[in-house]
């Protein structure tokens, strides 16, 4: 008996160690199109398109759908005020800019100001807004 119950206890503490990694993505949204980007896009911004992932505050997921030299449309799934506690994917233009050499994406998003910047192969989001900033790595997703 003593055998089960260090068994049993040792398959939950696993469990609750090891489950919160695991993120499962959300559905797709259903007017999703990705536009590969033009071959004559520079690689440093062509590297931005794509499926993107991270943790912070809650789990948050990026596609950047479409992006040429001046701008780029993106879905972001996360909560909003509207919603409360139901996460939905929400679509963003965002402007592309050039700073100290390195391209960016610029947004307005749901709760604030967003840039997206690359940290060698991840991808900084970065949030400020009035309740604070956050900053999350985001990685790529097949």
């Amino acid at each position: 008996m003593k055998t089960f119950v260090v068994f049993a206890g040792s398959i939950i503490l696993v469990s609750i160690l090891f489950c919160p990694m695991v993120m499962a993505a959300p559905p797709m949204p259903d007017d999703l199109q990705m536009v590969q980007p033009d071959s004559s896009l520079s690689k440093e911004l062509s590297a931005f398109f794509g499926k993107w992932e991270g943790t912070g505050r809650i789990a948050y997921f990026l596609i950047v759908e479409k992006i040429d030299q001046e701008k780029s449309s993106l879905y972001v799934w996360g909560y909003s005020s509207e919603t409360a506690s139901t996460p939905t994917w929400a679509r963003f233009e965002a402007q592309v800019t050039k700073e100290r050499g390195k391209y960016k994406l610029w947004y307005s998003g749901r709760h604030g100001n967003c840039d997206l910047t690359f940290k060698g192969e991840a991808l900084n989001w970065s949030t400020i807004s009035q309740y604070g900033s956050e900053s999350v790595r985001l990685t790529r997703v097949p």
